[in-house]
């Protein structure tokens, strides 16, 4: 009897051992592990600084802010206030933890209610990834178990771990340790203190009866078990503990950050769903230029100016390091458009390609170019550029062309070059996206900015500039792979743009010595003003960094008389100089194949040891084999040193409106020199502009050679107007004729005027067809 009763014992025993053998190591496989698990955590799109602080965080498909880590970027601080507020056997126990089991039963029979759990980290995680809610009962008990058992026969505890860490709720939108990090004290994990580790640590047993924002003192309550939790385990020292105690908790109300809105707008065309992505931007520099545009734009107020857009970009790798799309993101006056997205008329900051085009066709920095009044034909009419300041100056040096913004000499070299497709083909080669229209649709005016561009993209164009020729794309993502390169323009002569551009002596004429933009260092600098002062802006450059500025209004109004250089200028100013406080000033090295050498600003000419001595004098650079020819002593007159000038300055020189008047002539005795008529050409053939028609078109007429001319023509009306004759459009045949009445010479022109075009005219001309 006995046997068979320690028999039959044995057999329970066995029985019971296998049973619980099956329980533990086969039964979790008859459950299947939440398929959530199989993929990866939910994370809201979010868009981080250059130093990783967070710009914005966007909502994730279950409406939710979430950032996932993995196990190494988790503290191990808040590893050990999570398992000491959840689970602090959690490396020992396989998935189920008996001894508290045993111990929440106990209490719940004690109390006869439930008064404690005993759900590991790992029955938790099962929990939260739950497919569906599941009623709470004993079933859904013994399920989660058996998943919880599973997960531990399938998956590390240190993914188990970062997976319940990834996925658990903190409340208020919070999912994640991380977002939970950023958004209650808008930190990332490595910088939480071990106070702040044990506070986020309390709230996922209760997001809703613990949120900090509603009952701080029941999450400070708890924060305090759990600090003293983590002191007995041995996981935080007494002073240490002490310290945390007192530590004052300072929360911030989180909406997902709102910081460089314009710049995020632009990096998500590059994000997707549940991305992270760092960007460029750097927040302190951010946040300075957006107070420089507030600050500046507060004084132009009483000017009618009420946007500005400003972009900071670093030469060596084409970032964005700030980008300001308008004063206010939720301001007025169209705050949320992006200014540096928003295509306007870039007025004569264009010109630096035109010269640049120049340079590289073989003229260089001291080719005399004319300022004097022109007009050209076009298929929509007369086209007669004029300077900001409606003043002539003569011969100029292309330096001084484009140091003082002229724009009838910028108009007469792109002429030179053969027209506007050399300009508008190297403009979209350097990334301006906006030039659409064929380049006989902006016409010349294009060196003078009628074509609208995109600050960020006319910036860029400038950092071109600013690596002597290699293009490189913009970008707004700090984990790009550095883009290579692409020469567009020669080296030395991007090197003397630069120079031009720096040289504060060569934009006197129209700036002044003085003018905002002389800065303390050496920095490439241009501005631009489009017509009515609608928009204007100042883009520059130093071998590290590229600044562009817009000023304007979003609704096309025009300013109060504010230009380039009184708008953006101040703007530009100063955020070039927060940008070089801390730095020393660099500038280009001189690249192989230049030559310095004196010139005569008033002909261009090499000034060498053997020419006649003169008062006008500048150092030039050129390129090697390009020098011109030495100056003369039959290039001056003899007795006052005046440079000698071509016959076609004659009329400028009778007006005297320029102090470089004073110091050149015409050679020989002017009175008898051969009369020509300069303008209109002999045998042009001009159309009246449909839309100008009724606003009083004129040809200007301009002769040389001779003075106090007589214009006549028996079928046109000819009137003076600021002492420049012009003869009024009128469709037909006519003849011109110009005589002196110092010497009675006569010279006759034969030109055509032809009617507007009609609307059927128009149309086929659009469409690019011939009749």
């Amino acid at each position: 009897m006995r046997r068979l009763l320690t028999l039959t014992v044995a057999r329970v025993g066995l029985a019971t051992a296998a049973t619980a053998a099956v329980a533990w190591w086969v039964l979790p496989f008859a459950v299947r592990l939440p398929t959530k698990l199989a993929s990866p955590p939910p994370c809201s799109p979010t868009y981080l600084a250059a130093d990783g602080s967070p710009l914005r965080q966007l909502l994730d498909e279950e409406g939710q802010r979430s950032i996932a880590v993995v196990f190494e970027d988790v503290p191990e601080t808040l590893i050990h206030a999570t398992l000491a507020a959840e689970d602090k056997r959690f490396f020992s126990h396989h998935g189920i933890d008996f001894a508290a089991t045993a111990r929440a039963l106990w209490d719940d029979l004690h109390h006869r209610r439930i008064v404690s759990g005993a759900s590991t980290i790992t029955q938790q995680l099962a929990k939260t990834s739950a497919d569906d809610r599941r009623p709470r009962n004993v079933f859904t008990k013994i399920v989660e178990a058996l998943q919880a058992r599973r997960l531990e026969m399938s998956f590390s505890k240190e993914r188990i771990l970062t997976e319940y860490l990834n996925r658990i709720s903190y409340g208020n939108l919070l999912t994640g340790c991380s977002s939970a990090a950023q958004g209650y004290f808008n930190k990332p994990l490595r910088d939480l203190t071990p106070a702040e580790c044990a506070f986020i640590a309390a709230l996922p047993q209760s997001p809703t009866r613990l949120n900090p924002y509603k009952n701080a003192k029941a999450v400070r309550k708890r924060q305090h078990l759990i600090l003293d939790q983590m002191q007995r385990q041995g996981w935080l020292t007494d002073e240490a503990t002490k310290l945390a105690l007192n530590e004052e908790i300072k929360l911030q109300h989180y909406t997902g950050g709102f910081a460089a809105p314009h710049a995020v707008a632009l990096a998500s065309n590059a994000i997707s769903e549940g991305a992270t992505v760092q960007t460029t931007i750097q927040p302190a520099l951010q946040s300075r230029v957006e107070a420089i545009v507030d600050r500046r734009l507060s004084l132009l107020g009483p000017k009618h100016v009420t946007q500005a857009a400003v972009v900071v970009i670093e030469n060596s790798t084409g970032h964005i390091l700030s980008l300001a799309g308008s004063r206010s993101f939720y301001g007025t006056h169209g705050g949320q458009i992006n200014g540096a997205w928003t295509p306007h008329s870039p007025g004569s900051s264009i010109k630096p390609f035109t010269y640049l085009l120049a340079l590289q066709s073989g003229f260089t920095a001291a080719s005399i170019i004319p300022d004097l009044p022109i007009e050209y034909s076009t298929p929509t009419g007369l086209y007669r550029p004029e300077n900001y300041d409606h003043r002539n100056y003569g011969p100029v040096t292309l330096r001084t062309a484009l140091g003082s913004s002229l724009n009838i000499p910028a108009v007469r070299v792109l002429h030179q070059l053969g027209g506007e497709s050399l300009l508008h083909k190297a403009l979209q080669n350097a990334g301006i996206s906006t030039l659409n229209e064929a380049p006989d649709h902006y016409g010349l005016g294009l060196t003078i900015g009628n074509a609208p561009v995109r600050l960020i993209e006319l910036a860029n164009a400038y950092a071109c500039l600013a690596r002597l020729g290699e293009f490189k794309p913009w970008t707004l993502l700090g984990t790009e792979a550095p883009a290579s390169s692409q020469r567009l323009f020669l080296e030395r002569e991007c090197f003397i743009i630069a120079d031009i551009l720096s040289d504060n002596q060569a934009r006197v004429l129209t700036f002044g010595p003085h003018s905002v933009i002389r800065m303390p260092f050496r920095c490439a600098v241009k501005t631009g003003t489009s017509t009515g002062y609608r928009d204007n802006w100042t883009v520059g450059y130093t071998p590290e960094f590229t600044v562009g500025v817009w000023v304007g209004n979003f609704d096309n109004t025009p300013m109060n008389q504010v230009s380039g250089v009184t708008g953006a200028g101040p703007i530009f100013r100063d955020v070039f100089v927060g940008l070089m406080e801390k730095r020393s000033p660099t500038w280009f090295t001189e690249p192989e194949g230049l030559t310095r050498t004196k010139v005569d600003p008033r002909n261009g000419k090499v000034l060498a040891g053997a020419s006649p001595v003169t008062s006008s004098s500048r150092d030039e650079w050129f390129v090697k084999g390009t020098l011109p020819r030495e100056a003369t002593a039959n290039d001056y007159e003899t007795d006052t040193g005046k440079a000698f000038l071509p016959a076609d300055y004659a009329a400028w020189l009778n007006r005297g409106d320029s102090w470089l008047s004073n110091t050149v002539c015409l050679r020989g005795d002017k009175a008898n020199a051969q009369l020509r008529i300069i303008s209109p050409v002999d045998g042009s053939v001009f159309q009246i502009d449909p839309q100008l028609q009724n606003s009083g078109q004129a040809i200007l007429l301009r002769s040389s050679g001779g003075t106090d001319v007589n214009w006549h023509s028996p079928t046109l009306q000819i009137a003076a107007n600021g002492g420049i004759a012009q003869a009024a459009l009128i469709p037909g045949l006519h003849e011109i004729t110009a005589r002196s009445l110092s010497t009675g010479d006569t010279v006759t022109v034969r030109i055509e005027i032809k009617p507007p075009p009609t609307s059927t005219d128009l149309l086929i001309r659009a469409a690019g067809l011939k009749r």
